[in-house]
């Protein structure tokens, strides 16, 4: 009989253990958000997190969001000319690049970048008990180290995503002149007659959110690791796994709120 009930504890135990989990998050989250509200402002650590999850990032997340609107002019094309609904094809990667691929690569790509170096900074600074060493100084350790992360996270994704939708329509204008033999007059009358202000604001509001989920989940992870260098590591990398699942689901989410809005 106890071997039977083995895996219906085993199962209670992973849903309190869930549960648990994600209302010690929730409290983390909206200490770091309370102090946003509160003196003192930590304007040059909010800067320096700017740059160094918008500024620093940008490299990568411009590579990534060219090739990908140049992938979707080659694919689209390659489906819509059996069709010959070619001329489709500027309209396509403006939708797909503004509404889901934008957002969410680069939001995969700053998870990948920033999630694990926050975890690692400030996982470094709990092992070696630099934060009880803020608390001793009646500095607050939430609103010092995790406030403006949470601020740069929601505010630097956003300007990321703008640059990658500008970059990924400009990939697909170059490969569908370039290589495609459209028209540039006609890409871009087709792309602009496409674009849609409630796409580029949706595309923008879901940067906002997965910036923010991945500024949490490093501080988060960081804040609580525990066991020397070993713990750290495992802090990094499970910033950047839990992270990425969380962005494909609130996109799901998203795109499903304003779908059915």
């Amino acid at each position: 009989m106890r071997a039977l009930s083995l895996p219906f504890i085993f199962l209670g135990r992973s849903v309190l253990g869930g549960l648990h989990h994600a209302g010690a998050l929730s409290l983390f989250a909206l200490r770091g958000l309370a102090g946003i509200f509160r003196l003192p402002i930590y304007g040059q650590i909010i800067l320096s997190c700017l740059v160094e999850i918008g500024f620093l990032s940008l490299p990568v997340v411009a590579l990534t969001a060219i090739f990908s609107g140049a992938v979707i002019a080659l694919q689209s094309y390659s489906g819509f000319s059996q069709y010959h609904a070619q001329n489709a094809v500027g309209g396509i990667v403006v939708m797909a690049i503004t509404k889901e691929l934008g957002p969410v690569l680069a939001g995969l790509m700053v998870a990948g970048r920033i999630g694990a170096a926050i975890a690692a900074q400030i996982g470094a600074m709990r092992v070696t008990d630099q934060i009880d060493a803020l608390s001793t100084l009646a500095t607050d350790p939430i609103k010092y180290l995790v406030t403006p992360r949470l601020l740069a996270g929601i505010l630097a994704l956003p300007f990321l995503v703008l640059i990658a939708d500008i970059l990924g329509v400009a990939g697909g204008f170059i490969v569908a002149v370039s290589k495609l033999g459209f028209s540039p007059a006609l890409y871009i009358h087709s792309t602009y007659a496409s674009l849609h202000s409630h796409d580029v604001l949706v595309g923008l509001l879901k940067a906002a959110v997965f910036g923010f989920l991945i500024a949490l989940l490093g501080c988060y992870e960081g804040y609580h690791s525990r066991g020397g260098a070993e713990g750290v590591g495992r802090a990094a990398t499970a910033t950047v796994v839990t992270a990425s699942i969380l962005i494909l689901a609130f996109d799901y989410l998203l795109t499903d709120l304003f779908f059915t809005a």
